[in-house]
């Protein structure tokens, strides 16, 4: 890992736009899968809901949701 001054965010500190609004899929995905508590699940599934309500976001959201309430099992 290089060290180039660049600082990346804790991703526990991203907003819903932050997560579910990057230039790629991929960025999203990480975005999602960066989510650990269902707080900040909810508020994800309500922005996009309010703004681009996307079926495929929606259902990884989903995904993320079963896999979380399992963690907590």
């Amino acid at each position: 890992m290089s060290d180039t001054g660049e600082q990346y965010p804790d991703p526990n500190e991203l907003s819903p736009a932050q997560r579910l609004e990057p230039p790629n899929t991929r960025l999203i995905n990480a975005g999602i899968v960066t989510i650990t508590d269902m707080e900040t699940l909810r508020a994800c599934v309500a922005y996009e809901n309010a703004n681009q309500q996307r079926l495929q976001i929606l259902r990884r959201l989903e995904q993320r949701a079963t896999e979380i309430r399992s963690q907590d099992d």
